[in-house]
């Protein structure tokens, strides 16, 4: 019913908001000729509890993501059957970009691309850890981790048309898994429109 319906798996927290207001700080102060500010900004952001919340959407045992079975819902495609090219091309992505801007379509929490964030970690190296395993990654980048998510998911028939495809957080992303949204009582983010506001992304990192 749509009253149990939900907009994101769980509710982001005030550490998530905070983390960027830093990470913004740690840019202009780099961009300032500041090294030494920005490195301390950077290491500042990467807060315990986003971890937490992080960690809490992430693996089969969340209490956030809740399957509940669907008549006629579309089954899991055999690999050899599925859409061939999983991800978007670059096009695709700048298109997405431009649609969506830099905030989960489910949570709306800000991102930051995966090649911002390489850009940074070689400047500072220290400051922004990103190691193999989840606990040995920067927990605000970690959290803000830009993803293009299938709302069909790949596995279960969907492809990379724009209409199917969203920017959303790796938590919101990885959380869901290859369920549809109505298996975890979610809303279509198309059925809103996207979050705008100043954050950049930290695009202007150079």
């Amino acid at each position: 019913m749509t009253a149990s319906l939900r907009t994101c798996l769980r509710e982001p927290i005030p550490e998530i908001g905070e983390a960027a207001r830093l990470l913004e700080s740690a840019v202009l102060a780099h961009l300032a000729g500041n090294p030494k500010l920005a490195h301390e900004l950077i290491r500042q952001a990467d807060i315990p509890a986003i971890r937490d919340w992080t960690e809490s959407l992430w693996g089969s045992n969340s209490p956030y993501v809740q399957y509940r079975p669907i008549e006629n819902a579309p089954p899991s495609i055999p690999k050899e059957h599925r859409v061939k090219l999983r991800m978007p091309t670059t096009a695709e992505k700048n298109a997405l970009h431009q649609r969506d801007g830099f905030h989960c379509r489910f949570c709306g929490i800000p991102l930051i691309r995966k090649e911002i964030r390489e850009r940074i970690k070689k400047a500072y190296p220290d400051a922004l850890s990103w190691g193999s395993k989840n606990p040995e990654q920067h927990a605000a980048f970690q959290a803000m981790w830009l993803q293009y998510d299938h709302l069909l998911p790949h596995a279960r028939g969907g492809d990379n048309n724009l209409d199917n495809m969203v920017i959303t957080c790796a938590p919101c992303n990885f959380g869901r898994m290859n369920w549809t949204l109505e298996e975890v009582g979610l809303i279509d983010p198309r059925t809103r429109q996207p979050v705008r506001s100043a954050w950049t992304g930290l695009e202007e990192f150079r």
